[in-house]
């Protein structure tokens, strides 16, 4: 979709694009600001909007940083997808972060059944029965 009449179909899907993200980083401010208010609540603390408002764009601002940096960690491992050693990588400046992300994967991996290793055959034999190497 790179031309339309008048190129009108690009405006619309980075239109459809931006509406998506102000969606998304409208909703994540939300669920920053609930939880802020709850931690604050249960510890007998009272926050001001203001600063609400700015703990939940930094919070945000932080989540896109990480998200760039747990792609850029997949890419750099020619992987298409994140895993648990990205996340953990990730962390490496917090170390009690680092630590707990360890122990929670620990946890889940403990909790897995064991998976059965499968050999490896050589690609080129199974697909000509008569195979013979380059001499």
């Amino acid at each position: 979709m790179e031309r339309g009449v008048g190129g009108n179909e690009i405006e619309v899907d980075r239109d459809d694009e931006e509406a998506a993200n102000e969606i998304l980083r409208d909703r994540f401010r939300l669920c920053a600001i609930s939880i802020a208010e709850a931690e604050a609540k249960k510890n007998g603390m009272e926050i001001s909007q203001p600063i609400m408002a700015c703990v939940s764009d930094l919070a945000f601002k932080y989540t896109e940083q990480l998200a760039k940096d747990l792609e850029l960690f997949a890419q750099h491992a020619g992987r298409k997808s994140v895993n648990m050693e990205d996340v953990i990588l990730t962390a490496h400046r917090n170390s009690q972060l680092a630590a707990a992300l360890r122990s929670f994967w620990n946890e889940l991996k403990a909790k897995e059944p064991p998976l059965e290793r499968k050999r490896r055959r050589n690609a080129k034999k199974d697909a000509d029965p008569l195979y013979v190497p380059d001499q």
